[in-house]
């Protein structure tokens, strides 16, 4: 189940995780798993999809704007990429970002060769980076903030490729799990806190790494293990496999939001199912902030396991209140913009044979700018709804991320202008309630929040950022940052 939210096209109220990368070595077929797991990528981005792949003499890429099968489902766009080693990425793009020259992966020759990279995440100081750069003659092809790493690697003295790699990752902030490929080898990565995913497995004699462990599951490979934060594990294309840790050890902080919802249900994250992480989160939602009611009833698809946590730990029975059409696209045609409600009848529905005279307990999985939820709760009241109560599966999002995911500016997020009372009103529920940050990390095995040491990054609930933010503490202070960010990872 893909926990799309369809909602967030017309308003711009969802948070978007902006990547998903993915990468093989010495598979015969490598650019057609590539497509295959990117595939299974595919709710991580939806805009864009690029393919690189290596023959063992020459590099070859194919990119584009739209989804995976608009760019790769024919056998004739999987043959202009030959080789047993390829790697893909899939993107949103966000502000400034659009446009071909942004799709990954990126490609450059340099001194040493052919080098490509797909990058998952955001580097937090690549403006600064980037006008020390330009300053020293660096020519810029595109708006990406992966392109400084290529730079960076460029510029470097260090004698080998992997040392100048190295070099040029101590000198970035922020979130990257990477997937590169040399003319010899393939390298993969995480940042030293383990911000962004990425998981490693093996397809007969191949090499395969993803954002998740779905990808593997879907192309027919065995799950080895987890990159680990810090860690580079460079694969040869004589099968010769050498981890390296250059960073030294850190306490790792993995977005915690990948389980609230950017990951695939049927992923694995941190050792944790990500379904039953979700499904946990609803029980402590239901332990948290209880209330008498009739239904449960999921936002589909993201607050469905929420929601059958919350049933089975309250005893109110869990019904499909909402149903979703799955045959309306991303790109219907809205006449005009008096037209958007409608929009939200053409994807959701009411039913209303169920929920008329029903009090409705409502589960979604979050609440960013408040205008997803207010006509979620309109159009359960159109129904007949006698009381709706919303209940979210994670805590009030408050500040905005610099790690890879695309949040609006701070000035728009609902929770860092109203307490949840107010919330509430402005949603016009008859209650609103959101699983408290321990109950979060109840959910994800955890005993509580570490307040000394949090064991995963929660900086959009707590703004307490594990990282400096160089391009954004130049400006302004991160807990009151209001300017927009420029992503384009």
């Amino acid at each position: 189940m893909n926990m799309t939210h369809p909602f967030h096209d017309a308003d711009g109220d969802k948070l978007r995780e902006e990547c998903g990368v993915f990468g093989v070595i010495n598979a015969s077929d490598a650019a057609a798993i590539t497509a295959l797991g990117l595939h299974a990528l595919q709710h991580r981005g939806q805009e864009a999809a690029g393919i690189t792949s290596f023959d063992g003499k020459e590099f070859y890429s194919r990119r584009g704007i739209g989804q995976v099968a608009d760019n790769f489902s024919t056998g004739e766009a999987i043959g202009e990429l030959p080789g047993s080693m390829a790697a893909g990425h899939v993107r949103y793009s966000t502000t400034g970002g659009s446009g071909l020259r942004n799709v990954q992966p990126l490609y450059a020759d340099l001194a040493s060769g052919g080098f490509a990279i797909a990058h998952n995440g955001n580097i937090s100081n690549a403006i600064h980076l980037r006008q020390q750069l330009v300053q020293k003659g660096a020519i810029f092809q595109s708006t990406s903030d992966t392109e400084v790493i290529i730079h960076l690697i460029a510029t470097s003295r260090y004698p080998t490729l992997l040392d100048r790699f190295v070099d040029a990752l101590r000198l970035v902030e922020g979130a990257y799990s990477l997937i590169c490929m040399t003319p010899k080898r393939m390298v993969a990565c995480r940042d030293p806190l383990g911000i962004r995913p990425l998981v490693m497995g093996k397809l007969g004699d191949a090499i395969v790494f993803a954002s998740e462990t779905v990808a593997l599951d879907v192309v027919g490979a065995q799950f080895l293990r987890e990159v680990e934060p810090g860690e580079l594990i460079e694969v040869r294309l004589d099968g010769r496999i050498t981890s390296h840790r250059p960073f030294g050890d850190s306490n790792p902080r993995p977005c915690i939001f990948e389980h609230v919802y950017f990951s695939r249900p049927d992923s694995i994250m941190g050792g944790t199912s990500v379904y039953q992480a979700r499904r946990q989160i609803g029980v402590e939602l239901a332990k948290e902030s209880p209330v008498e009611a009739d239904l449960v009833v999921p936002v589909p698809d993201s607050g469905v396991p929420a929601a059958i946590g919350y049933a089975q730990q309250s005893g109110i029975p869990f019904e499909l209140g909402i149903i979703r059409s799955h045959y309306v696209g991303r790109t219907f045609i809205q006449p005009s913009d008096g037209q958007r409600h409608s929009s939200v009848k053409r994807k959701h529905n009411a039913n209303r044979a169920l929920v008329q005279g029903k009090r409705i307990v409502l589960i979604d999985d979050s609440i960013v700018r408040g205008t997803t939820s207010l006509k979620i709760v309109q159009m359960m009241r159109e129904a007949g709804a006698a009381e709706v109560h919303m209940r979210i599966a994670s805590p009030p999002t408050m500040h905005s991320c610099f790690y890879g995911v695309d949040t609006p500016e701070r000035s728009k997020l609902l929770a860092a202008k109203m307490d949840v009372a107010a919330m509430g009103e402005f949603i016009q529920a008859d209650s609103l309630a959101f699983v408290t940050i321990d109950g979060l990390y109840r959910a994800v095995g955890a005993e509580g929040r570490n307040a000394d040491c949090p064991q995963y990054c929660d900086a959009c609930f707590t703004g307490d950022y594990p990282t400096t933010l160089t391009d954004h503490s130049e400006r302004d202070d991160p807990a009151q940052l209001s300017l927009p960010v420029n992503k384009v990872a």
